[in-house]
């Protein structure tokens, strides 16, 4: 599936953050913002198709809070950017056409600090922000330029595995473009420098990033020709690793204290590891030993074990040990909640949902956890009502349009459920799923004569749309 761009085989000068602006419409001569947005839906259908695509709403919220408190002090912050996770153990993190940017649960877990982690994730902004895809693309004539189709097959190849890449991609128009994947050593040090300001303006540590790269790059050496799949894409050179240290070096130090979240996150991915019953002992065993730089992550960590290894009555017994009060944590509050849902206790799962919801309503992972255990419960009234709440204020999440899917079959309407289920295809980039989904709704009959024209005009829209991408 992933990790982003093409770095073609041409001589491209250093570029300077003062020249940037001037590259717009040279660089979209071929390649345009519709035509980047196509594509990067093309590639994410794909992505939330693939099984090592991680659905872990919490951990999904933490990336995309992370990747837009650094997006905010970037010079280009108007893009529109998606973070999402792939579990994977390899230490990578790459950027693709569309705003979108993937994280492997690998570097979560490989990087010391949350300021590391933020390094890299700025480094893969700044690709995006200035549009690298779109300038390699201006450099090409357009007659050399592959096929949508090759170039997001390409791409999902080389960005998954990159081992398997040439395989993947040989009997396509893609393989002709399979060993131009990677970012010149200019972009790098593009991304580099850029990155470095956003890491700073937002307040991580500055040092974070030449310290990250210069453990991945003593560490390849032990790596011989299977060297780790970040470095086969990003080229990492002494000379970046020295502008690094010389940008860090001016820097004053600043200690920089790893956020609650980041810690959960990790505590989370450790617990799904190895077998549910090997996750308990290890998280217990940290616990005893005290083999933690944070209590609640650790504590976080044996609970979400327990509940893989369906000991529901230990995990509710841990859940008590676990902060609680005005200022808890909302991911704490959502394990807290989803430990009474699934441990058979569903009237204390809704209670702790309406109590944690209201103190975050900002929260979505809440609001999800919420509207499920009132359909889990059969309030689907109450449910409906609250994912059209949330809905209003975030209309192209598509968790939101799949819950109120289940919302509105629980309540026998059929169009709507099968209306909002295409909703949810649509947003996930599968528009032949969407269109199946409508023409089942319109099939169904139940709706008003409201309902059944907005079904019928979202029909032809999407129709319209898969037609124009067939084209391509």
């Amino acid at each position: 599936m992933l990790r982003i761009l093409l770095a073609f085989t041409l001589a491209i000068q250093p570029v300077l953050a003062a020249d940037l602006p001037d590259l717009g419409e040279v660089s979209r001569q071929y390649f345009s913002d519709q035509e980047e947005q196509t594509l990067g839906r093309t590639i994410m259908r794909d992505v939330y198709a693939d099984p090592r695509y991680l659905d872990d709403p919490e951990i999904e919220n933490y990336l995309n809070q992370l990747g837009y408190k650094l997006v905010s002090v970037s010079a280009r912050n108007q893009r529109t950017f998606n973070f999402f996770v792939v579990d994977d153990p390899t230490i990578n993190a790459f950027a693709m056409p569309g705003g979108n940017i993937g994280v492997h649960t690998g570097l979560l877990l490989a990087a010391q600090s949350e300021s590391e982690l933020a390094s890299v994730i700025a480094h893969e902004i700044a690709h995006v922000t200035q549009d690298h895809l779109a300038r390699m693309v201006a450099a090409q004539s357009q007659s050399y330029w592959p096929t949508m189709a090759a170039l997001a097959l390409a791409l999902l190849a080389s960005r998954s595995n990159p081992n398997v890449a040439s395989a993947a991609i040989a009997s396509t128009q893609a393989y002709s473009i399979q060993n131009q994947l990677n970012y010149s050593r200019d972009y790098e040090r593009e991304a580099d420098r850029l990155g470095y300001d956003m890491l700073t303006k937002a307040g991580f540590d500055p040092h974070a990033m030449s310290e990250f790269f210069e453990r991945l790059q003593r560490a390849n050496r032990f790596y011989d020709t299977s060297a780790p799949a970040y470095l086969r894409t990003h080229p990492l050179t002494s000379d970046r690793i020295a502008d690094m240290e010389a940008r860090s070096e001016s820097a004053p130090y600043r200690q920089v204290e790893d956020s609650l979240d980041f810690q959960l996150v990790r505590a989370r991915l450790r617990a799904q590891e190895g077998t549910p019953d090997d996750a308990v002992l290890a998280a217990r065993s940290t616990l005893k030993d005290k083999r933690y730089s944070n209590e609640t992550a650790a504590r976080y960590a044996l609970i979400t074990a327990l509940l893989r290894a369906r000991q529901f009555k230990e995990a509710e017994a841990d859940v008590q040990k676990l902060p609680s009060g005005k200022n808890t944590d909302p991911m704490i509050l959502q394990l807290a909640a989803y430990t009474a849902l699934t441990g058979g206790n569903p009237k204390l799962a809704v209670q702790r949902y309406r109590t944690a919801s209201d103190a975050y309503p900002g929260y979505r992972p809440l609001q999800y956890g919420y509207i499920n255990a009132l359909l889990t419960t059969g309030q689907s009234r109450d449910a409906l009502t609250r994912v059209d709440g949330q809905l209003a204020l975030y209309p192209l999440d598509r968790r939101l349009w799949r819950l109120a899917a289940q919302a509105h079959a629980q309540l026998g309407q059929r169009l709507l459920s099968h209306s909002a289920q295409a909703e949810a295809d649509a947003l996930s980039g599968n528009l032949v799923a969407a269109i199946e989904q409508i023409n089942l709704g319109l099939k169904a009959g139940d709706g008003s004569f409201h309902e059944m024209s907005a079904a019928e005009a979202r029909r032809r829209e999407w129709q319209e749309a898969e037609k124009s991408q067939r084209k391509k």
